[in-house]
């Protein structure tokens, strides 16, 4: 996943920030997960019941409350003295592919540990549109560091080769594939972008896992490699929507890795992935980079170059280092391509409040933003010493949902930063217009449905009184310090 740098940096930032979704009103102190139809008493417009309604969902920081349903607000001519937020549903921008995780093989692993009926459940919750309504995954190309071995779909003996690809074989990946399955009965519509982390190590320069590059004579090789995957995957009946070349291709410390220059993927990508994707008829596009926000020049060379430039869909990007700016500023160049948030990782040693306010204020609104198309989160599950990982993966990633044993699960800070935006706004949104003022981020939506929803985080560590405003009415609202909070109206 990422190097030990990588972490401290995100346990340095998640500190500064604070996050909170905006909330119409002060809510109780009742914990509750998902809460259906509660309506706990609040402060919204003194009252009125007279205008249109707006309902809220709120976590707290300090855990009392979690992705609650609060008591309804309503739209009135009532302005507190506090900021005022306006949507302006005429200004729209791109339209959202999906959030969520990525299923890597070891979550699969502790989640077929759960008996029958709790892994449903579990399914259930994360994937159908009566749970958190996850649209969009990432999967691993062979093994991610959070796989308990390191494998590829071409393992050969030391020194022998395989330029044929005639050992190609996805058996070691049996378990994800049949809980794809498992989703794709939930959600027939969820996308899938899949990365790879190493080629076979045949491949590279240095015939390890880790680091190395790959040979110049095996580029087409391992176009090939990706064709049969994405059509073996087909042929199981499993699309997949999008692939990037490498995982992290600046980070060839992890295992298993590859270090890939910008100027390898330009060539890898116009002289080989590109031309055998479109020999195929594949439909599957090819998204650049996959690494940190640092570095924008990288995705720009790979799109600045006329000929890869016609097979690449846009890039994706982490926040391991950087500012999420960086996606905007890729954008704004190159318009006509998309941009994606494709990882971030929660930590073990992280607080509830620091990831929640951090990963909220960057990852969801951030990224949205500045014109992202998903926002996924690292790892779906692991188990409670934070496995399976590779010997050299991450021992510190914590899951969305941490398996307790065959019939329990506890559902961590990363559930929650996605939930307050995958289960409000589905897939093919767009993304609206909305100011910002005084410590409160927000990001606005118009769904497929004709809903508005309203996502604001209070980076303050007090509760804040401010006003909606969309289409000339107002709502007085306040929202609780360091919270997160989904309005649809």
């Amino acid at each position: 996943m990422k190097s030990q740098h990588s972490y401290s940096f995100v346990l340095r930032s998640a500190a500064l920030c604070g996050v909170a979704l905006l909330s119409f009103l002060s809510c109780s102190s009742t914990s509750s997960d998902l809460a259906s139809n509660g309506d706990n008493s609040g402060n919204g417009n003194g009252g009125n019941t007279t205008g249109d309604p707006v309902q809220m969902w709120l976590t707290k920081g300090d855990q009392s409350v979690k992705l609650q349903q609060q008591g309804t607000a309503y739209f009135s001519g009532a302005v507190s003295s506090g900021t005022t937020i306006e949507i302006d549903p005429a200004q729209v921008f791109q339209t959202v592919d999906g959030f969520g995780y990525t299923l890597t093989g070891g979550s699969v692993q502790v989640i077929n540990q759960l008996s029958a009926a709790k892994k449903q459940e579990l399914l259930n919750d994360l994937f159908s549109s009566s749970g958190i309504g996850i649209s969009y995954l990432r999967i691993s190309i062979g093994a991610s560091d959070l796989n308990s071995e390191v494998f590829s779909y071409d393992d050969m003996p030391a020194g022998q080769t395989d330029p044929t690809l005639a050992q190609f074989s996805l058996t070691k990946d049996q378990a994800v594939i049949q809980m794809l399955k498992d989703i794709l009965m939930i959600n027939p519509n969820i996308k899938i972008l899949a990365t790879p982390w190493s080629p076979p190590v045949w491949m590279k320069d240095n015939g390890n896992t880790m680091g190395g590059s790959l040979k110049p004579e095996y580029y087409g090789t391992y176009a090939q490699y990706f064709v049969k995957y994405i059509q073996a995957m087909q042929a199981q009946g499993i699309k997949i929507d999008a692939v990037t070349p490498q995982n992290e291709p600046l980070h060839p410390g992890n295992n298993p890795s590859m270090y890939m220059t910008s100027g390898n993927q330009t060539t890898f990508i116009k002289a080989n992935l590109g031309p055998a994707f479109q020999a195929a008829n594949l439909t599957t596009k090819i998204i650049a980079y996959d690494h940190n926000c640092d570095d924008p020049a990288y995705p720009l060379a790979v799109l600045n170059d006329p000929a890869a430039n016609p097979y690449v869909d846009g890039s994706a990007f982490h926040l391991y280092a950087g500012n999420i700016s960086a996606l905007g500023t890729v954008h704004d160049l190159f318009p006509n391509k998309n941009v994606y948030f494709t990882e971030q990782w929660t930590s073990s040693t992280g607080s509830f409040s620091g990831d929640l306010d951090w990963h909220v204020k960057n990852i969801i609104i951030g990224s949205m933003r500045n014109w992202s198309r998903t926002a996924l989160e690292w790892n779906v599950a692991n188990d409670a010493s934070f496995g399976p990982h590779t010997p050299g993966g991450c021992t510190q990633c914590k899951g969305a949902i941490t398996i307790t044993g065959g019939s329990s699960y506890d559902k961590n800070v990363a559930y929650y930063i996605i939930a307050h935006a995958s289960k409000f706004v589905p897939v093919n949104s767009q993304r609206i217009a909305s100011t910002q003022g005084d410590n409160l981020s927000t990001v606005a939506f118009k769904t497929p449905a004709g809903k508005t929803v309203l996502i604001v985080q209070n980076s303050n560590s007090v509760e804040k009184a401010f006003n909606i405003k969309y289409n000339q009415k107002t709502a007085s609202v306040n929202i609780p310090g360091i919270s997160t909070a989904t309005y649809i109206f």
